[in-house]
């Protein structure tokens, strides 16, 4: 235990330690806006089935202190921005618990007459039911997630209309006593390289070649999986308001479960695509989607996950706001679990409101109901949830430096 600590340790100082790099890099000579904004917020939480079971259990209640800080650089050609955030959480009740949140996303962009490099990335410690939950729709053991994310990335812009894209990706999960609640380590290597072309001013076309490598690291029973693939992907804005975004392509996976002396390998075809369209108004903004996508996932497998989104918010006034974000997912294994049998098909649906009253310079207080429904084959009928938050969020003045 003290060696994870360790190794944590030395991840979050190695964050740490690029932040202040590019910070003491670029801000004496070049440099020309930075700033920083801290920001105090509590919650009082209260959820009546937080594991979303079907067997008897008590509601769970709580409390969280989420201290953070956001700060931005901006030159001629650098943009720097991230966060740092943290939730000390306790929960009473049907759940008790007592953990901390880390939230260190990093973005950065530099740009010259023709070429873009950026990067987006960070450490992530969360829980299973937050981060996870919400991208695959599938509801794991309730325990910490470490996750690194690094996707650098490069655009050359070889006329004004046509360009080469390429990224990587590379990412790392662990959880917290993951193996004795049936979960297992994995990492995941993949990239994109391909072509984009501004057709109009209103219209936009990518094509890429994709690659993914998908391996549990700490599983007695392991998988391996990869899947290239191509995307096409077309954008097309109607109004200065209005934009609409449509991808699709194969992926070709390849999986081989390895352990017990034993080696089988599988094969298939999955389609992926998606949707989206978004509408800004004077007053309110709406934004739908439809998705299917592949994703890794803690019981290690890969999961297909069918998604349709919408998130809509309207200002009631110049202080006050009212949100409303619903999904669906239907979610299935795309290659069999590590010890055999394959996930049973999977469906969740949430639906949460939300009031937000930014009722003086440097406070502000939010109020929001979820609700969640889940279903499963193996289940009599399907099981619910319902939770109350109400958090409070003081914004001491923001630090700024410009010259």
């Amino acid at each position: 235990m003290r060696a994870l600590r360790g190794g944590q340790a030395k991840r979050h100082l190695s964050y740490f330690s690029i932040v202040a790099l590019v910070l003491t890099i670029t801000a004496p000579c070049l440099a020309a806006e930075w700033s920083l904004t801290p920001s105090m917020s509590t919650k009082a939480y209260y959820n009546n089935n937080l594991l979303l079971t079907p067997f008897p259990h008590d509601p769970t209640y709580g409390y969280w202190i989420s201290p953070a800080a956001e700060f931005a650089g901006k030159t001629e050609r650098l943009e720097v921005s991230g966060r740092a955030a943290l939730d000390f959480v306790d929960y009473y009740g049907g759940e008790p618990n007592r953990f901390t949140n880390v939230f260190l996303p990093l973005t950065m962009k530099y740009r010259t007459e023709r070429d873009e490099w950026g990067f987006t990335g960070g450490f992530t410690r969360d829980n299973t039911l937050m981060g996870e939950l919400l991208t695959t729709g599938i509801v794991l053991r309730f325990t910490q997630r470490n996750l690194w994310n690094v996707n650098p990335s490069w655009t050359r812009m070889i006329t004004e209309k046509f360009g080469f894209q390429s990224t990587f990706q590379f990412s790392d999960a662990s959880y917290q006593d993951g193996l004795r609640l049936g979960l297992v380590d994995y990492q995941v290597f993949g990239g994109t390289a391909g072509f984009l072309y501004h057709v109009t001013e209103r219209d936009d076309v990518q094509i890429a070649a994709t690659y993914t490598n998908f391996h549990t690291t700490n599983a007695p029973f392991g998988l391996r999986a990869y899947y290239p693939g191509a995307m096409l992907t077309v954008t097309h804005i109607f109004t200065e308001g209005l934009k609409a975004t449509a991808y699709g392509g194969p992926r070709f996976v390849s999986s081989t479960n390895q352990g017990g002396g034993f080696s089988q390998t599988t094969k298939d075809t999955i389609w992926i695509y998606g949707a989206s369209l978004t509408q800004q108004f004077e007053r309110a903004s709406l934004q739908l989607s439809v998705t299917r996508d592949i994703f890794p996932s803690g019981f290690g497998l890969l999961l297909q996950t069918d998604r349709i989104g919408a998130f809509t918010s309207y200002n009631l006034t110049d202080t006050l706001t009212a949100s409303l974000d619903a999904s669906g997912y239907m979610v299935s294994g795309v290659t069999s679990q590590a010890r055999g049998g394959t996930l049973p098909t999977q469906q969740l649906f949430y639906l949460t409101p939300k009031l937000a009253w930014h009722f003086s310079e440097w406070w502000r207080a939010e109020a929001s109901y979820g609700y969640r429904w889940r279903d499963l084959e193996t289940l009599n009928e399907p099981v619910m949830s319902n939770t109350l938050m109400f958090m409070l969020t003081y914004y001491p003045p923001k630090l700024a430096i410009s010259n």
